[in-house]
């Protein structure tokens, strides 16, 4: 398996989950563009576009450092004409911006659902939308959002109703797409079973005890290069959890993965129980 001269457009590149899955890419010696909104170093998050496309060739990858707000159109098609200018063309997406409040009805400032909802819901739909046109003329074309199994138990909305919301939104555009491409484009969702070691679970989930029962982003990033790997006609419309993918690719040691192994891990938000119903079955 391997991703040697294929093109990504990853987005929240810059960092955690999004970086991980470049940089295993650019081991393949892929092109990967970096569409990310961080430039100037920000305390709270480690690194930038620019600290992540240094990452991405010292792992001999070839690197596009986009500024880019998904938010905004017009900056989602300059990045997308870049990234088509630069490598000839976009054989990958991976819809990994994302932006979270785990907070109740009363306590999300409709400041912070516009963004969720901006980004989440908005930010996938606009940045697949751009890509379409340029995977559709790829060989083997994916679309993977980094994003649940749409499990609709009460538990997953009650706490934090506008970002179960929003976050399900990215696995229903996975959901309908891989319908509405069929045998066109892979469209697929990846989760993971527990925690990820990320600035997310740093600040606002737990701090160093927290990301102590995390496995590391690299987990992620390995199941992605499995998932990116298959035929695009014959995986499309799965929602796979990662070490699932991983198992079933033959892994057999996830210590390898865990912050601290031994410690118990932080099961994440989503995951379904055994047996229960989703929309979308995963394989």
């Amino acid at each position: 398996m391997s991703l040697a001269n294929k093109t990504l457009f990853i987005t929240g590149a810059s960092r955690g989950i999004g970086l991980a899955i470049a940089l295993r890419a650019a081991r393949d010696g892929a092109n990967i563009a970096i569409a990310a909104k961080t430039v100037k170093p920000d305390p709270r998050l480690p690194g930038t576009i620019f600290t992540a496309a240094e990452m991405i060739e010292k792992n001999g990858g070839k690197a596009l450092p986009l500024p880019c707000d998904i938010r905004d159109e017009q900056s989602v098609e300059r990045s997308v004409a870049e990234t088509v200018a630069r490598f000839g063309g976009i054989d990958i997406l991976v819809n990994n911006a994302s932006a979270i409040s785990l907070t109740g009805t009363l306590q999300t400032p409709i400041k912070r659902y516009d963004l969720m909802t901006q980004i989440n819901a908005r930010g996938t739909f606009l940045v697949s939308q751009k890509c379409i046109p340029h995977l559709l003329k790829a060989d083997n074309p994916h679309v993977l959002n980094l994003s649940p199994p749409l499990d609709f138990d009460v538990k997953w909305f009650a706490n934090h109703p506008a970002y179960t919301l929003a976050k399900y939104s990215m696995s229903v555009y996975a959901w309908a797409m891989a319908e509405e491409f069929k045998g066109k484009i892979a469209f697929n969702g990846l989760w993971p079973r527990t925690g990820i070691a990320t600035a997310a679970i740093q600040n606002m989930l737990g701090g160093e005890d927290g990301m102590k029962r995390c496995r590391k982003p690299e987990i992620m990033a390995d199941a992605a290069h499995v998932i990116l790997n298959k035929p695009a006609k014959e995986c499309s419309g799965n929602f796979f959890i990662d070490d699932e993918v991983l198992a079933a690719a033959g892994v057999t040691d996830f210590d390898q993965y865990a912050v601290s192994p031994g410690t118990p891990l932080m099961p994440d938000f989503f995951v379904p129980a055994p047996g229960a119903r989703t929309v979308v079955g995963r394989s």
